[in-house]
């Protein structure tokens, strides 16, 4: 199973270039739903928007080469490690997701125009990666739908609640397990195998036609956010937030009187908050 092309053995039913076009057809539709969905919900509009303003409160200029350094910072910690989420279950099931999606979706195109044929013999790498992609994507969804999403974890609700904000994950999950199931049945030569490629195709097409109803385009959004938000923080707009004082600078006291004289010359540690204990509302 894992060293067969599904592609390839599928070409006997479906010609290459069906299976060619049918992937330039979904690429189409991510593009078109991705900005479908920026300009119902202004996302681009607010972010440039938002860019101008920053410059105006900015208090120095940040230049070309700070810039490219931010944007490299950008790249190797909220893109690729996604050191934004502080809890580390999050953190890994995102990356599992997130790197099992990549390696899906690059390995079925380069199978699919390359060695989508019996005769073109395929390196045995990429049938591999195609299924460890797949499972990777399984086993990060999973286990982000059944044990780590908050309405689950947090508030206790059933993991079988679906709402429409639900399509995205589940046409994912549906995707990567219905590859796998397609792959597995058509090794072992079962007729069942057509079922699941025929959910496998339905899941795929559900997954990325509906980029305008799902958080798909969110991962287009998200870096760009994030790249301006060090950019504020570089200049010292800081998004027009206030700065965060450490309470015990004597300058910081000099500024704000009221502090040492309702919290002392050294305020205590007031701890962590709402951090303090693992959210369970039930």
């Amino acid at each position: 199973m894992f060293t067969i092309n599904p592609f390839a053995e599928l070409s006997a039913s479906i010609p290459p270039n069906i299976m060619q076009w049918y992937l330039i057809l979904m690429v189409l539709l991510v593009a078109g739903g991705t900005i479908l969905d920026m300009m119902h919900k202004k996302s681009a509009k607010y972010f440039f928007e938002n860019a101008k303003k920053a410059q105006k409160s900015a208090k120095r200029s940040v230049g070309a080469g700070e810039k490219v350094g931010i944007a490299i910072s950008t790249v190797a910690s909220e893109v690729l490690t996604s050191s934004e989420f502080c809890n580390t279950r999050r953190r890994l099931s995102h990356l599992l997701t997130m790197y099992g999606f990549i390696i899906f979706v690059v390995t079925t195109a380069i199978m699919i125009f390359g060695y989508s044929t019996p005769g073109t013999p395929v390196p045995a790498i990429l049938p591999q990666l195609w299924h460890t992609g797949a499972l990777m994507l399984a086993i990060g969804g999973y286990w982000f739908w059944f044990f780590i999403r908050v309405d689950v974890s947090a508030e206790g609700l059933s993991p079988f609640r679906l709402e429409r904000g639900d399509l995205f994950i589940l046409s994912l999950l549906a995707t990567s397990t219905f590859a796998l199931i397609w792959s597995f049945t058509q090794s072992k030569g079962a007729s069942s195998s057509t079922i699941f490629f025929a959910l496998f195709i339905l899941s795929s097409t559900v997954l990325f036609g509906g980029v305008y109803w799902s958080k798909f385009a969110h991962m287009f959004f998200k870096p760009a956010a994030a790249f301006q938000k060090k950019v504020t923080r570089a200049d010292g707009s800081r998004e027009n937030l206030p700065i965060e004082y450490d309470l015990s600078d004597p300058e910081v006291q000099k500024r704000f009187p009221d502090i040492p004289e309702y919290m002392g010359k050294n305020p205590v540690y007031m701890g962590k908050g709402i951090r303090r204990e693992k959210a369970s509302h039930y």
